[in-house]
């Protein structure tokens, strides 16, 4: 165990280097959390009259949203950085060594998880910076970051699965792009669940992408709901396990096939 975490580790750094290396990327990737802010912030700022919102803010409302919606946008594409190291036979490389197979799947994850709580730290502080209240304090912003972490390593896992199973870009583009709408606007990142019509409501309910927001507006509520918090990051983190079970799954099908 000590070992796998060791090489886990050690594979999360070669990618971290690499998200260093690349400063241009880490800013091109905040442009459209800072559009949906301050353009869709200041556009529907007085959609909060209707009522539902839970605050007086439509910022208040929109950063959780922006956050697991950034999250769940630069997590969707991870496939595309295995099937670059497949095409180029990097990861076959690394198969001759005796490395930990978990780690080579896990690395890219922990990557992952790192990069999102740093781009939602930062989603945090500008909306801080454009007037946006957080009642729930430090505590409701690590719920916040975690539940987005947590919605980040699904779908990193399940397009890192998919990344060794298809091993073509255009299947993997065609559907991240097919599931990115759906999955945001059948959610109440934009509108509040009172607002929106029943059958939509009902699908929310089961869209994990609403569980991290719903989770992550408690948490930072002036009067949080803990029983909500807990079952919808409960959720989260069981599919995260199943999720990063089915990457390395599909990894050692991999494995066998070369």
């Amino acid at each position: 165990m000590s070992a796998a975490l060791t090489q886990t580790w050690y594979m999360t750094q070669r990618q971290l280097r690499v998200f260093a290396r690349q400063p241009a990327y880490a800013v091109i990737t905040l442009i459209q959390p800072v559009i949906w802010l301050f353009l869709f912030g200041s556009l529907f700022k007085k959609v909060v009259e209707l009522g539902g919102f839970g605050t007086t803010s439509y910022l208040d409302y929109l950063v959780p949203g922006v956050v697991v919606m950034s999250a769940l946008g630069s997590n969707m594409w991870a496939g595309m950085g295995t099937l670059e190291e497949i095409q180029r036979g990097t990861l076959d490389r690394f198969l001759t060594t005796p490395v930990s197979r978990a780690a080579l799947m896990n690395g890219n994850v922990v990557n992952n998880g790192l990069v999102t709580a740093f781009q939602s730290v930062v989603i945090v502080l500008l909306g801080l910076l454009g007037g946006a209240d957080y009642a729930g304090g430090a505590g409701g912003i690590a719920v916040l970051v975690l539940a987005a972490v947590l919605l980040g390593t699904v779908f990193g896992a399940l397009s890192n699965a998919l990344g060794m199973l298809v091993r073509e870009r255009e299947s993997i583009i065609g559907i991240n792009t097919f599931l990115l709408l759906p999955l945001t606007f059948l959610s109440s990142a934009f509108m509040a669940p009172a607002q929106m019509p029943g059958w939509m409501r009902d699908i929310a309910d089961f869209n994990p992408l609403n569980w991290a927001m719903v989770a992550g507006r408690s948490a930072l509520s002036e009067h949080p709901d803990r029983d909500v918090v807990l079952s919808r990051g409960g959720a989260l983190l069981a599919l995260a396990v199943v999720a990063v079970w089915l990457s390395i799954r599909t990894f050692r099908s991999y494995q066998r096939s070369v």
